[in-house]
């Protein structure tokens, strides 16, 4: 592979958010089922996001780049940090293992980033509500 073609392999101007989403998720070596399960949605929201026929929440969003290993700017733009364009040699199976560990990882730490922040905002509005505000 040249490398023009590594350069242009996801070029900015001819690609979709839900382009992005499949080049990336193909390229990290999980199915549709599996970057649904990890995300915590359903396969048929996260074909439409690959379909452009809607667009995750934020959070969802940023778990998702996470996982990817591509950066936000990236998956709304095609700007920024993508994926490395195709090897021609595979990762060995040591590797990939730990890759999957560091992705699986990074998506519970922000679950629970998501979920302590819903608990205090839970947490102000009680707190409000005991000083009469």
């Amino acid at each position: 592979m040249t490398t023009d073609t590594n350069e242009s392999w996801f070029d900015p101007d001819a690609t979709t958010f839900g382009d992005r989403v499949a080049g990336a998720r193909e390229r990290s070596g999980m199915t549709q089922g599996d970057l649904a399960k990890r995300l915590g949605v359903k396969l048929k929201t996260l074909k439409a996001w690959e379909d452009d026929l809607s667009e995750p929440r934020a959070n969802k969003l940023s778990m998702m780049a996470g996982l990817l290993n591509v950066s936000l700017l990236w998956l709304l733009s095609g700007e920024g940090e993508g994926p490395g364009a195709p090897e021609a040699g595979e990762l060995s199976p040591d590797v990939t293992e730990m890759l999957t560990e560091i992705r699986d990882i990074r998506t519970q730490l922000t679950r629970s980033t998501d979920r302590l922040a819903r608990l205090e905002k839970t947490l102000r509005a009680k707190l409000r509500e005991e000083a009469g505000e």
